[in-house]
């Protein structure tokens, strides 16, 4: 892909049916040394949709287990283990290199009516009044290591404005809201809006936890990483259209980070909310010999 080219998440997710049961995902090479674990996310989310007729997702629960390899493709093995009188139940896989990098539990439900309410979204500056977080990048993009700049370069297929950033060693409160829209066109298909909100929900939850102890991805010594990740979805949402996503770190310790996410629809839906809880070790640099 061209580093002009906005990256099409439709296209990049795309899965092809080997056997019954089994899918091969492409996986993208952003500059980083592990697949993108909102990728993986998306694509095995899709996979279980390959062998669900008419039922809606409405929860995941996903763990990453190794780091995913962005030079080979990833194949997708699905599970069916229950297709019961209301809900159906899929597992999935990922594998690379003969080995589990992934799974997910995913629950289906048809559409039914039922009990309605929801917490409100927070009060922030709308996305227009706001910069674009890539352009805020690039401009910084000289400061960063070789390794960094390689992958905060690429051109984003999320488009991000952040209603509360921070400088690199700034300590602050454990929140966060951003403003996240896919910059391609997704079109009518709901699943593909499900999956697309999966791969973004992913981005920039673990930097909640690091927010009050001063600390950023390109900290010396800092090692971090998604452990495991959830999401409920509760109402239908175009994608296309801006959604904030607020989160919250109630808590760090043990080396792990633990996040909360919520995902509102630009008219105040509560649409999809996250779980996350993710590595966050410190290493010390090295003391010189002698």
């Amino acid at each position: 892909m061209d580093d002009t080219e906005v990256e099409n998440l439709v296209e990049t997710l795309k899965l092809e049916p080997i056997e019954m049961n089994l899918f091969r995902g492409a996986s993208v090479e952003g500059g980083g040394p592990r697949v993108f674990g909102g990728h993986v996310i998306a694509q095995a989310l899709l996979a279980a949709y390959e062998t669900v007729e008419t039922r809606v997702c409405h929860s995941i629960h996903c763990y990453f287990i190794r780091p995913g390899d962005p030079k080979v493709p990833i194949l997708y093995e699905v599970d069916r283990a229950r297709d019961g009188g209301s809900f159906t139940t899929r597992r999935v896989t990922a594998i690379q290199h003969g080995e589990q990098i992934f799974n997910l539990a995913g629950s289906f439900q048809g559409i039914e009516p039922g009990f309605e309410h929801q917490a409100d979204m927070p009060a922030v500056p709308g996305p227009e009044t706001l910069p674009d977080s890539f352009e805020q990048m690039k401009a910084m993009i000289d400061k960063m290591p070789e390794a960094a700049r390689r992958m905060m370069g690429r051109p984003r297929p999320i488009d991000q404005r952040q209603v509360d950033p921070r400088g690199p060693t700034d300590k602050v409160a454990p929140t966060c809201r951003n403003w996240i829209r896919a910059r391609a066109e997704i079109g009518a298909d709901q699943h593909l809006h499900q999956a697309i909100l999966a791969y973004a929900s992913d981005m920039g939850l673990l930097e909640t936890g690091m927010r009050p102890h001063g600390v950023t991805w390109q900290t010396p010594g800092l090692q971090s990483a998604s452990l495991d990740h959830a999401i409920w979805f509760h109402r239908p949402s175009n994608f296309n259209d801006w959604h904030l996503y607020a989160q919250d770190s109630p808590s760090a310790s043990g080396a792990r980070g633990f996040i909360r996410g919520q995902i509102f629809s630009k008219d105040g839906t509560l649409v999809a909310s996250i779980a996350q809880e993710g590595l966050l070790r410190q290493r010390q640099p090295s003391s010189p010999a002698g």
